[in-house]
């Protein structure tokens, strides 16, 4: 059947600002359904109150609504576009059912004649609430563990009593596993369930008796109106029951499970789907199975929904998953959509993958001081990458490689933990580095069944560990100039880099390179192309991989490498890899603007990233994807493979200028600022003197790079003193400090950190005003984009304060000096591009804080205040296809708009919850206010100093 032809003008709920447990893989699904609906010549509305997503950009959908994710917000957009005739909420997570399900609660569907589509709120409502769902599991003949609901505290008591310890306690409808949690000790019994209790909106919780030890399962399913389903992925968590799926380290396709299993558990799983409800679209379903030969399988959960799972999917297979379940959403059928991938054949059919995806979550504990770091029910990742490779060894190693946490993969770079007791203990209770630590106890000598006994992990997944370990060890007795070509070769196929091969053979990363190089030992690229190269792909989405010689009839010998360069003049843009605190989003909206500008000046374009999440990795959005670690090897392959003009750096937040320097020395162009100039702004002496040269005012400061040096500078400085780190993101190890003893202990924690880095020691300006500016200089002119209050004081870090623009209480005399400041330092760093610089204002005088030549978390803010495409005039400034004076600047902008940001310490129970010069926001909403008068500001104006951390 084609699309229903009664639909004509859709709404699509976004999913609101970034926390922990709904991330930006709501982004990338609601960007793509919002394609998917107009590619069919819909009329499409968004809600969405996120300022730093593409998903708000005005060119995705018809009319966009940067309104707080309320019923007051739909009504107000039913009431302006009556035309509306259904709302598609699976677009945008929980957040986005919740607000559909309140909103149908209230009558506003019925009122406004929208249909629900895409999802049935009734099957919503039985997945949600856990009693329900029992019942019906019951009832249709789907195993699920012993467990009963209690919905007080009395009756909470009355089933641990029956069931006896470990348990599980999970609390209904809530996100990311929030309020969940494995209770091992009746001792923690009592705490745990009050927190389940009071979390669930409904005041309910389910308690399951703890299945430990049982493996976890995930399938992603599509089903269409015609009840024809496909199993698009199936998933499994390297980590036993008991970690949230979020922060599990998952592989795909499953590894372990026998044929038989699965066939078994995907009959159960389109068993669920269809019983939940009558909807088309996405469903993500979990299962435990029992580690033995009998593999028992029990139902966890369903979500009907695409969720965090099915991006993930969706990149591992290349299968479109949002893009598809809109498409159901209309009416369409499976057989009547094409195949993405192959353009050929039909969506009806199942991907098979002739690669292996590993992700693994990214944490940022070091933002929340005081919290919990073991990991459980409860979702506390950040972010996540994801490694493709042709074995589960090599996809690990990138994956690792991808997590930016100055880890140069499994083992072989020095940082081992050589401790006994607390690779035990890590090992026990499980920990975010749990991935290296498994290595470490292995190199240690800690048995296998002994590893596997404590952690529970399958068998296959700790032996592939230790061929890992045992080849380290192996190639660790060799020299550079004796290692043999076929043992270079399975490390390389294995997943080491050149930097742990060097360290095993204690010589130069840059002498393994030339080895291989001698050796003919080159990284080939491969298709993912989701049919194992049965029908001829056509997407440009590439993962790299090492492959042994073929010889020809002729005797020619190669290695296959299936991307094939093209001799358009070429563009690379480097991502910003997995989300965290300090580098969100924001970077993905800027590189995605700088992939469509330079596809728009005639470039061939380029991404390197390795963020499933994002829609900076979707195939379509650049000419060609190279799904890969943003990591110096990797990226220098790629660059003499594809030989581009250059590679944009200053859209990728810190991830792409750290690779800034070794661009810059191998001779490959920056494209806009150069290499040069981002240093000095990013080295924090060499700046302040360009400022001294330039008659521009600073707070006093000195550098010092050891705590008696600090010491001597406190002498002269005065407290209270801002102690910063050079090249940081998200404020980074700053902290304001107030005597000499809290000097001491920061400047020795900070070197120990990061040893060698030259540290700022600011006199801070107490009570100053800050403010900011973002502009776009050509070399020659500079037009500032917009210049921002914050309405915290001066000593927050300003990803955590409220923003005003344009300001509301700086004096005529102010603004003007900041307007020359900032066209001063920006001619002075000869910044070609994007730029922003932070300012303290006290008695009048704007002093510098910080110019940072990139783009900043700012920018997609202005960019839909102002509803002007900012990033692409940059991106064409640096290209060197415009001037600053080629373009037509028109902001647009009623009254004021608010950059609020949003917090995830509701996940970390006991932490500390001041705010200082450190980052700790997870996300931010962009409001708009019509004057001062709003009783928004008057709140955030009278709560401005409440939390100053010194």
């Amino acid at each position: 059947m084609p699309k229903n032809p009664k639909l004509k003008s859709i709404l699509i709920i976004g999913s609101g600002p970034i926390i922990i447990g709904q991330a930006c893989e709501f982004d990338y699904s609601g960007t793509q359904a919002l394609r998917s609906l107009r590619e069919d010549g819909i009329e499409t509305i968004l809600i969405n109150s996120n300022p730093a997503t593409i998903m708000t950009d005005p060119a995705m959908a018809d009319h966009v609504y940067l309104l707080p994710l309320t019923t007051k917000s739909i009504i107000k957009i039913l009431k302006e576009h009556p035309q509306i005739d259904a709302v598609l909420p699976t677009m945008g997570g929980q957040t986005a059912l919740n607000l559909c399900i309140e909103a149908d609660e209230k009558g506003i569907w019925k009122d406004f004649n929208v249909e629900i589509i895409g999802v049935d709120i009734d099957a919503i409502n039985i997945t949600e609430d856990r009693e329900k769902f029992r019942l019906l599991m019951l009832k249709i003949g789907i195993p699920m563990a012993p467990q009963a609901t209690a919905t007080s505290y009395l009756k909470g008591k009355e089933i641990a009593q029956e069931f006896g310890f470990p348990l599980i306690i999970r609390a209904s409808f809530t996100l990311g596993g929030e309020g969940a949690s494995f209770v091992y000790k009746e001792e923690d019994y009592d705490e745990l369930l009050t927190r389940g209790l009071e979390v669930s909106p409904i005041h309910e919780v389910m308690i399951d008796k703890a299945l430990i030890g049982w493996k976890e399962y995930e399938l992603e399913l599509l089903r269409d109106a015609n009840d024809n389903v496909v199993i698009i992925c199936s998933i499994e968590n390297m980590d036993p029951i008991g970690i949230h799926t979020g922060d599990s380290i998952t592989v795909a396709p499953a590894m372990t499970l026998s044929d038989k299993t699965f066939q078994k558990m995907r009959d159960m799983a389109i068993h669920m789907m269809r019983s939940i409800g009558d909807f088309a679209g996405g469903c993500n379903v979990q299962f435990a199975v029992s580690p033995d030969e009998n593999e028992e399988i029990i139902a966890i959960e369903i979500n009907p929904r695409v969720s965090r799972s099915s991006a993930l999917a969706s990149k591992a297979t290349g299968y479109p998953i949002a893009k598809i379940a809109a498409k159901l959403a209309l009416g369409y059928h499976l057989d009547e959509l094409q195949n993405q991938i192959t353009k050929s054949t039909s969506a009806l059919f199942e991907p098979t993958l002739d690669y292996v995806i590993v992700k693994i979550p990214r944490w940022n504990f070091d933002k929340f001081e005081g919290s919990d770091r073991t990991l459980g029910l409860q979702m506390k990742s950040v972010g996540e990458v994801m490694g493709i490779g042709r074995s589960f060894q090599e996809a690990l190693h990138k994956a690792t490689q991808s997590l930016e946490i100055k880890r140069n993969g499994l083992g072989a770079d020095g940082k081992e933990n050589k401790d006994y007791n607390q690779i035990i203990e890590k090992l026990t209770y499980a920990s975010w580095d749990r991935v290296f630590i498994i290595y470490d106890a292995i190199a240690m000598g800690i048995p296998l069944s002994r590893i596997h006994e404590i952690t529970k992990i399958d068998m296959w997944f700790l032996k592939q560990y230790e061929e890992l370990f045992l080849l380290q060890k192996e190639i660790s007795t060799f020299k550079i100039d004796t290692l043999p070509k076929e043992l270079l070769l399975e490390a390389k196929q294995k997943g080491y880099g050149d930097r742990q091969i060097a360290h095993m053979l204690g010589c130069l990363e840059s002498q393994v390179y030339s080895k291989r190089e001698e050796f003919g030992i080159n990284r080939v690229y491969k298709l993912v192309d989701t049919c194992a190269a049965e029908f001829k792909a056509k997407t440009p989405y590439y993962y790299s991989t090492f492959e042994s010689d073929m010889e020809t009839a002729d005797g020619n010998r190669y290695a296959d490498n299936e991307s094939i360069v093209s001799d358009k003049k070429k563009v690379i843009v480097l991502g910003s890899g997995p989300n965290r605190i300090g580098q969100g989003i924001e970077f993905d909206y800027c590189c995605v603007h700088g992939v469509l500008a330079a596809s728009e000046c005639g470039y061939e374009t380029i991404m390197i990233n390795c963020n499933p999440e994002t829609v900076s990795t979707d195939f379509d959005t650049a000419d060609k994807l190279y799904f890969e670690p943003v990591f110096w090897e990797h990226i220098y392959d790629i660059i003499k493979h594809e030989k581009p003009e250059g590679v944009i750096v200053q859209l990728g937040g810190q991830t792409a200028l750290k690779l800034a320097e070794k661009l810059s020395r191998y001779g490959v162009k920056i494209i806009g600022t150069s290499f040069e100039s981002l240093d000095l702004a990013e080295d924090r002496g060499q700046f302040s003197n360009l400022l001294k040269e330039n008659n521009i005012p600073y707070p006093q400061f000195d550098i010092a790079t050891t705590a008696d040096e600090a010491s001597a500078i406190a002498d002269v400085l005065d407290f209270p003193i801002l102690v910063r780190p050079s090249y940081v993101l998200g404020g980074q190890g700053m902290k304001i400090v107030i005597n000499k003893a809290e000097l001491e202990k920061h400047v020795v924690d900070l070197l120990s950190q990061m040893p060698g880095n030259q540290l700022l020691l600011d006199h801070y300006l107490e009570g100053a005003i800050e403010a900011e500016a973002d502009a776009i200089c050509d070399g020659e002119d500079v037009y500032i984009i917009g210049i921002m209050e914050h309405i915290e004081p001066c000593g927050i870090h300003s990803g955590d304060s409220n923003s005003m623009l344009p300001p509301f209480n700086l004096g005529e005399f102010v603004m003007q000096q900041i307007k020359d400041h900032t066209k001063k330092i920006a001619l002075a760093l000869n910044t070609v591009g994007l730029i922003n610089i932070q300012f303290a204002i006290k008695d009048d005088i704007v002093y510098i804080i910080e110019a940072n030549p990139r783009a900043s978390r700012t920018v997609p803010f202005i960019a839909k205040a102002y509803g002007e495409p900012y990033v692409n005039y940059a991106t064409k400034v640096m290209l060197g296809e415009k001037k600053v004076k080629d373009f037509n600047f028109n902001p647009q902008l009623k009254g004021f708009a608010i950059k609020q940001p949003v917090f995830s310490f509701n996940k970390f129970h006991n932490v500390n919850k001041k705010l200082g010069p450190e980052m700790k926001s997870t996300g931010e909403s962009i409001l708009f206010i019509d004057s001062l008068k709003d009783d928004n500001f008057y709140e955030l104006y009278s709560r401005r100093k409440m939390y100053l951390n010194k």
